[in-house]
């Protein structure tokens, strides 16, 4: 992997690890855990189905991997078209035609900040692979609520597979890096105030810019203190109660 690339060869794959592709031109990008045996679990919002966000991104994003139409599905996983919620599929059906990366954890803030695209690494610490494996199976079976595009998406649940990370208050941005980016470029362009602050081009820029990237790294899960890790399990005996009230209780315990 590079600096500006954390595309890699499947060969390399190991079971835990958290890969994502890129979709529609690299608007986004779908993520999820490799188990191994050219397996992935991942979360999914079927095609054609409303995310909720109240904008033009309802035309456009949904995590839908399945690549094979229902008259003509996958060998190795069957009809999918019309499955979302956590789902096991084969690695070509996740990938749905593009290239394969690799998720980092543990970065610097300098290489964090390095990459200006948002949803490809974190400053926190991945737990062992048994564990991610463990969660991403029980989940697999349980569910993983109800997918929000800003709160409980793909990247999401990847993120929460590999650090057990959940957010303790419902009024912030989940853990996705890729929804952290878009809301931090959106605070920069909107924030009028500061672009008084310099008579220039490039100097608006430079502002720009900085706000741009101190709202992605104060966003990121492994700087934040609105987070407790809390066990698979105990997060799925909650998952029928009022969400409120879970994440009061969990915060309480931890």
């Amino acid at each position: 992997m590079g600096l500006l690339s954390n595309k890699i060869d499947r060969e390399v794959l190991k079971p835990g690890d958290h890969i994502y592709s890129w979709r529609n031109a690299y608007l986004y990008a779908h993520h999820g855990i490799y188990v191994g045996d050219e397996t992935v679990i991942h979360f999914t919002r079927g095609a054609g189905q409303e995310i909720g966000t109240g904008t033009v991104l309802d035309r456009f994003v949904f995590s839908s991997s399945p690549s094979h139409p229902s008259d003509n599905p996958c060998p190795k996983c069957g009809d999918q078209s019309r499955l979302d919620g956590v789902i096991s599929s084969c690695i070509d059906c996740f990938l749905s035609g593009g290239d394969l990366y690799l998720f980092e954890y543990d970065v610097s803030p300098a290489l964090f900040l390095a990459k200006p695209r948002g949803g490809t690494c974190t400053l926190a610490k991945s737990d062992p692979p048994e564990d991610v494996l463990h969660r991403a199976s029980f989940l697999l079976q349980n569910g993983f609520g109800g997918y929000h595009i800003f709160k409980n998406n793909c990247e999401d649940f990847a993120i929460y597979c590999k650090t057990g990370l959940l957010i303790i208050t419902n009024i912030s941005v989940g853990r996705s890096g890729q929804a952290a980016t878009f809301l931090a470029a959106t605070s920069a362009v909107v924030s009028s105030p500061l672009r008084f602050l310099t008579a220039s081009f490039s100097g608006l820029a430079v502002v720009g810019y900085g706000m741009y990237c101190v709202g992605r790294l104060v966003s990121d899960i492994g700087v934040r203190r609105d987070v407790c890790k809390i066990p698979v399990e105990q997060l799925v005996a909650s998952s029928r109660r009022n969400e409120s009230e879970v994440v009061a209780d969990l915060a309480k315990e931890n």
